[in-house]
């Protein structure tokens, strides 16, 4: 059954009942009851409910379109983190060894390759080129120690955009650092080429790739841009700078779990992301990152003929893992630039959450679902009476040009206000300083009657903050 197609010419498109009407259509409407959706009541408690509070108070859920930040919170993660905590309290060092009759659990030695076997379908890859570790920024630095290798008299310089997240532009000029270079002479920054617009045009970025052919080392790049929600063309980017012998990383956090991608279709040569967003793994849950097959092979391990990187144990061969010899031998593959056993506790949340996406049926439905969420957002807020008058859309209005947000950049002084009229009504949507609200209806548990209702408070809280601004007329 396909999702509900959104038809713009409908003379009830912007009814509650249109809205209810598609949820009904939805065949992935049972999956938000795989998931605890705040209540408004609780949003404002100074304190954690009771478990009774909370089942009385399910009905008057919030309007959560946060995802893009925080993934709620999956029902069944509680579940298995209890069957992890009694592996332990039972099990004790046998856990990592045992496998238990009446648990879905892996033994923990396998947690991470069980989660790899997990992932790989949601970002295209084989299993071999992804593993789930670390965060995401330290999965940024592992790679650029493996694939950054400047040369001062040929290729150092490292492109990135200049409104990248914060922690990639950190994470980039610690490297220069890290190899004696100036920032000023070795990091190219891609402005966007029309700057009233934050877009960054693919045609643009092949300019940027080809002025500097001869002395860029490596290219960052997001999957998806976290501010504007602009969907980049990974395949065609990646290829050009490969062509011109540029290494390519892409940052993924807010692309995974939101758009299906084809990583080893598309030829990528590595990435990075985190799990909390679109992977509902809970706050600062380990990431995962992905390697090209064609960079991580182990041809001759006897005589160190691999990539070199920095090491840890448990990316040693697992053969020889538990050996304690003092010579590494990578497994071959991504999982062979991991350091430290990774945290089972962290892996069974990401594992809970990934057991949805497998019920959902992979990518393919959940983008599908996906698209009309986010076209319905958008003719809503079109046909929204301030619409170019205190508010507009810097998201590409074109669905393979983004994913499930839209940003919406509001007249100056108007944030704040309309962010409390929101927080007031129960909507849950995230702010960018000075004056963007990023809304993201994530199909795994937003309907159509979330996207709804927000657009109703929206127009409420718009109202009230413009008349605030004109003093109270």
């Amino acid at each position: 059954m396909a999702s509900p197609k959104v038809e713009p010419s409908s003379p009830h498109v912007d009814s509650r009942e249109y809205a209810a009407s598609l949820d009904a259509q939805d065949p992935l409407r049972h999956l938000r009851s795989e998931f605890l959706i705040p209540s408004k009541a609780q949003l404002k408690a100074e304190a954690l409910p009771d478990p009774v509070s909370r089942d009385s108070e399910s009905h008057d859920p919030s309007i959560y379109l946060c995802g893009n930040s925080l993934g709620l919170q999956p029902r069944r993660t509680s579940t298995r983190i209890q069957q992890y905590l009694t592996t332990w309290s039972t099990q004790g060092v046998f856990g990592h060894f045992k496998p238990i009759a009446n648990s879905p659990l892996p033994p923990w030695l396998d947690v991470d390759s069980s989660a790899a076997d997990s992932i790989a379908p949601i970002v295209g890859a084989q299993v071999s080129e992804v593993a789930v570790m670390e965060t995401l920024t330290a999965n940024l630095h592992l790679l650029m120690s493996a694939f950054y290798r400047p040369d001062i008299n040929g290729r150092h310089k490292i492109i990135l955009e200049s409104r990248a997240f914060p922690s990639d532009h950190y994470a980039v000029e610690s490297q220069i650092r890290h190899h004696n270079l100036s920032i000023s002479d070795s990091i190219v920054e891609i402005e966007p080429p029309n700057p009233k617009q934050p877009i960054l045009t693919t045609s643009h970025i092949l300019s940027i790739i080809d002025l500097h052919a001869s002395t860029a080392a490596l290219l960052l790049l997001p999957g998806i841009q976290f501010y504007t929600g602009q969907f980049l063309d990974m395949q065609t980017i990646n290829a050009a700078a490969r062509k011109a012998g540029i290494f390519v990383i892409w940052d993924l956090a807010h692309a995974v779990g939101n758009v299906p991608l084809q990583l080893h279709d598309w030829d990528i040569d590595a990435a990075a992301w985190c799990s909390y967003k679109y992977l509902n793994a809970g706050p600062g849950a380990i990431a995962g990152l992905f390697i090209n097959s064609r960079h991580s092979t182990v041809p001759s391990p006897a005589d160190g003929g691999f990539l070199n990187r920095l090491s840890g144990w448990w990316g040693n061969d697992r053969s020889s893992r538990f050996a304690m010899e003092n010579r590494f031998v990578p497994v071959p593959g991504a999982a062979g630039f991991q350091l430290s056993n990774p945290s089972v506790l962290d892996i069974t949340s990401l594992n809970a959450s990934l057991e949805v996406f497998r019920m959902a049926g992979g990518m393919g439905p959940l983008r599908e679902k996906s698209v009309q969420l986010t076209a319905y957002l958008e003719i809503l807020l079109v046909r929204s009476p301030f619409y170019e008058e205190l508010f507009e859309i810097i998201t590409p209005s074109d669905k393979e040009q983004r994913g499930c947000q839209l940003s919406l950049k509001l007249q100056p002084g108007l944030l704040d206000v309309v962010l409390r009229e929101l927080e007031e009504r129960g909507v849950v949507v995230d702010e960018r300083k000075p004056d963007v609200i990023r809304v993201a209806p994530a199909p795994l548990y937003n309907t159509f009657l979330d996207v709804y209702e927000f657009t109703s408070a929206f127009s409420q809280a718009l109202e009230i903050a413009r008349k605030a601004k004109n003093g109270g007329e």
